[in-house]
């Protein structure tokens, strides 16, 4: 890998550790990126580096939150590993309606939802979305029913899964998706990410697993060094995100990332329009 494949691998895992977890859609800026850092590689290899190189900033929510997520910690009590099974039970009924209508329109969707107009027109919908949503929650000083991650019954959690079934549009953020949705099923903002960032390890899990097998395993080297440098920058970049967006949450809303989207979307349909972008 060339110095400058390098410094662009570096930049695309930076873009996608900030994304990942901010519900702005890390799919939106990596195209716009790729129209200014294009990588010398084939398409087929991009697509799929745009879905596995997010298993960096998966594995960030694993390395952040390992003790809460693990059911076999001997330093936990049989009533913690149960509430932990709990959680995990509950993550995986929430995963159902994204997995199985993914597997079913994979392809359907590579084809048909990858031009940036689909790309910017969500990202503007859903930044709209998010600033209308905090708007009424500030005036009616909205007290969320939800104040515990225990509280969230399998039925919330199945209703915060269709949710994230949005997200299967490029542009929508699957984090954003499944916060706006736990946010309007009455889940506090500090658990609506923790859930968020719950639900994407299977599904980004089985998104990278499929991807990996449509392109199959026989990466040259060059391919291989791409893939695992823009994993551990992003992974590295996603561990600061999300701490980040925990402490900033305490203390203000979402509706700075509703404008973000907003202004984001934008240039994006510019860009498009121009001829800057020719395809997702």
């Amino acid at each position: 890998m060339s110095l400058l494949e390098f410094f662009k691998v570096l930049c695309l895992g930076v873009v996608e550790g900030v994304t990942e977890w901010l519900p702005i859609s890390s799919t939106g800026h990596l195209i716009l990126l790729d129209t200014l850092l294009h990588l010398d590689v084939s398409e087929e290899f991009w697509n799929m580096f745009m879905v596995v190189i997010q298993l960096g900033a998966i594995l960030s929510v694993v390395y952040l939150y390992f003790d809460k997520l693990n059911l076999f910690s001997r330093r936990k009590t049989y009533s913690e590993k149960r509430a932990t099974a709990v959680l995990w039970a509950k993550v995986i009924v929430a995963c159902v309606p994204a997995g199985v209508l993914g597997i079913l329109f994979d392809d359907w969707m590579d084809e048909h939802l990858r031009g940036y107009s689909v790309v910017a027109w969500a990202l503007i919908i859903y930044g709209i979305f998010f600033i209308l949503m905090e708007k009424y929650n500030n005036h009616r000083k909205r007290e969320f029913r939800i104040q515990e991650l225990s509280e969230i019954s399998y039925m919330l959690a199945f209703g915060i899964g269709c949710f994230q079934v949005l997200s299967l549009v490029p542009g929508t953020s699957r984090s954003g998706a499944t916060i706006l949705g736990a946010m309007l099923l009455g889940v506090n903002r500090r658990d609506a990410a923790e859930f968020s960032f719950f639900l994407a390890i299977p599904v980004m899990f089985g998104a990278s697993f499929l991807k990996l097998l449509k392109f199959g395993l026989s990466f040259t080297t060059n391919e291989l060094l791409i893939l695992l440098t823009g994993m551990l920058v992003s992974f590295v970049v996603a561990v600061l995100a999300i701490k980040f967006l925990m402490a900033y949450i305490k203390e203000h809303d979402f509706q700075v990332f509703g404008w973000y989207r907003i202004v984001l979307g934008i240039i994006v349909l510019i860009a498009g329009f121009m001829g800057l972008i020719t395809a997702a």
